[in-house]
């Protein structure tokens, strides 16, 4: 369970153990391999199509590394003995010991006092400010209240159990290890360069089971799945990924994703973490964001099951609130909208930032609601007999990781508002889950196998 405890104030989740429940592990003996490999070469390089060629001309401009893991051999000398190599994601990228930022909420304190004392010039501004502010300014004390008392209870009962560790001086905050690799969504831009594989070449879906090979390359143009009960490796560009089981993905961008419409399949739970304009992305050009438009544009209601829950990821924009809220949520008909708040802490339960600094929050909001696919039947009627109303201003608390955007899992919790065993999806994914399946230009990025730690198990018998 990825849920520490549940109060009435929300969740304390445990990020780390979720991945580690995700059964990481490649299983194999002679003749049962977690290896890529490729059963007929012809068949391959005809149907890998344009993201081959895509793979190749990246490969000729980075270099392949070659890991101590990248290779799992069964054993030659005991045909009866199965080989579990196990991999666990580094709980290095979870060693959130300190709050950050404390010396500078103190100089944004300071330089908005300075600003509120400006001369004439700035007199206007502030009039207009606490005019057309006031309904803000009731509104963020309302949650900074709701943060501050439901974050208290929901840590102490993480102290009392053991999960949480009182702050200690001794503690010795490592930086983060730097992965490099690859760009993913670079390869997605790249393979539109090339010719798409033919109409009759072209699958809907790539499964992986336990009779088939798995592919030497990803594909864009299908739904790559794996339907057996344990992780395999992929290989992308010379790069090794971890392929959970019972999961699926698709890699393409925003342009690429009629493969998943031909998926057939609709979804009960849709998360979405749209790449959201900001000016910290501007200048650092760390990724595309995408405007308002493309984000009214992505196919949400062809998606979704009747009743679906649509949660999306908001940054603490007001201008990106309101848009959800009024303009893409009623272009979706999602109805009964409800905030939550993702609340980040360190190890001893503090909050990662001040909670009044001006720069960064402590927290993210997301925004849930239902599809209402029928406009005549009110939603209160449709969730009273189907699905349990979905409850507003909840909190989900957890230490983060130190990656980049590398959100927490909600599947416990939203799988108590809908319906049992629900097809879920995630939209603009950076990572893989069991039960899911997940769609970006970077669905794979902390799938690489350099986020996670291999030992092997050879005690188990092939039966």
């Amino acid at each position: 369970m990825s849920v520490v405890c549940h109060l009435s104030a929300g969740w304390l989740l445990d990020h780390l153990s979720f991945i580690n429940k995700a059964n990481y592990q490649l299983c194999h003996s002679h003749d049962h391999s977690g290896l890529a490999f490729v059963d007929d070469p012809a068949t391959a390089a005809s149907s890998d199509g344009a993201l081959i060629e895509a793979a190749r001309s990246l490969d000729a401009k980075n270099s392949c590394r070659k890991d101590s893991v990248d290779e799992i051999k069964a054993p030659e000398e005991k045909a009866s003995l199965m080989v579990k190599n196990t991999y666990v994601f580094r709980e290095e990228f979870f060693n959130v010991l300190k709050p950050h930022g404390v010396a500078n909420n103190q100089m944004e304190l300071q330089q908005k006092g300075s600003e509120a004392g400006l001369g004439n010039g700035g007199s206007e501004q502030q009039e207009r400010v606490r005019t057309n502010g006031s309904y803000y300014t009731a509104k963020a004390k309302k949650i900074r209240g709701l943060i501050l008392d439901g974050t208290r209870s929901l840590v102490q009962e993480g102290l009392r159990s053991g999960f949480l560790q009182p702050s200690s001086s001794k503690q010795i905050c490592a930086k983060t290890p730097v992965i490099e690799h690859s760009s993913l969504s670079e390869l997605c831009e790249m393979a539109k360069q090339f010719p798409s594989v033919n109409e009759t070449e072209q699958r809907a879906v790539c499964m992986i089971s336990e009779d088939s090979c798995v592919p030497e390359q990803v594909q864009v143009s299908c739904v790559t799945e794996n339907t057996t009960n344990y992780a395999k490796i992929i290989t992308l560009m010379g790069q090794k990924y971890l392929f959970p089981p019972k999961s699926a993905f698709l890699l393409s961008d925003i342009s690429v994703m009629q493969p998943l419409l031909d998926y057939k399949k609709k979804f009960g739970i849709i998360i979405i973490d749209p790449p959201w304009e900001n000016k910290s992305v501007k200048r650092s050009n760390r990724y595309n964001y995408l405007s308002h438009w493309q984000i009214k544009q992505i196919p949400v209601p062809a998606l979704a099951a009747p009743g679906c829950l649509v949660v999306t990821w908001v940054t603490n924009r007001q201008k990106h609130l309101c848009f959800v809220k009024n303009e893409l949520y009623p272009h979706w008909s999602v109805r009964g909208v409800v905030e939550w708040f993702w609340v980040k802490i360190t190890k001893s339960g503090e909050f990662v930032f001040p909670l009044d600094s001006f720069h960064k929050k402590p927290y993210e909001v997301l925004v849930l609601g239902r599809v209402q696919q029928n406009t005549d039947v009110p939603l209160s009627r449709i969730s009273e007999d189907d699905m349990p109303q979905i409850p507003d201003q909840k909190l989900i608390v957890s230490v983060p990781c130190n990656l980049h955007s590398h959100k927490p899992p909600l599947t416990e919790i939203l799988k108590g508002y809908t319906k049992p065993d629900v097809e879920c999806l995630e939209l603009f994914a950076r990572n893989l889950q069991p039960g899911w399946t997940s769609w970006g230009n970077e669905v794979l990025k902390f799938q690489h196998i350099d986020y996670f730690t291999a030992f092997q198990n050879k005690s188990d018998k092939y039966l």
